[in-house]
């Protein structure tokens, strides 16, 4: 199972790639989508969601999970966040992809054990989880927090859908 992995931003919007192969996770790719700030917003959204589908044709994931909106105390903030989700949903649901969708706390449970877990401790355990060189750019650390956080989820994810 390949796992894609979304943090939508605006701005940034980070994605990672991982496969799940029995109990192991394995590192495919990371990065980011860096939207031109001289663009209006449509054209932003448009960026993110041609960029995604791009990266969902050229490594055809099985399943797409994306990270939650927070509660921000700046309203147009978690207005254009939501927004630059809704793009990247569509990315998914337009490649034909299922779309998980966890919060910051299930992420953090997932991947350091606390869903009160600092930033930093979460890209350290990535970089061990997944056998990385180096610390991944903090957009698609966070990226590959989720794909993480679904591969240990996607089980019961299953069950629950089955059960509906």
């Amino acid at each position: 199972m390949i796992i894609l992995g979304i943090d939508p931003g605006s701005r940034k919007t980070g994605y990672g790639l991982i496969s799940k192969q029995g109990n192991r996770l394995v590192h495919i790719d990371n990065g980011a989508i860096f939207t031109s700030s001289a663009k209006d917003f449509p054209q932003r959204l448009q960026q993110i969601y041609f960029g995604l589908s791009e990266i969902i044709e050229e490594y055809q994931p099985t399943a797409v999970a994306v990270e939650n909106v927070f509660v921000a105390k700046n309203v147009q903030s978690a207005l254009k966040l939501g927004q630059a989700r809704g793009a990247a949903i569509v990315a998914a649901v337009c490649g034909g992809l299922s779309v998980f969708e966890y919060s910051a706390s299930q992420v953090k449970q997932a991947v350091v054990g606390t869903g009160r877990a600092e930033k930093l401790q979460v890209q350290q355990m990535i970089k061990v989880l997944l056998n990385l060189p180096e610390i991944a750019q903090e957009d698609a650390s966070d990226a590959l927090a989720v794909a993480v956080c679904h591969a240990h989820s996607a089980g019961v994810n299953n069950l629950v859908r089955l059960a509906k």
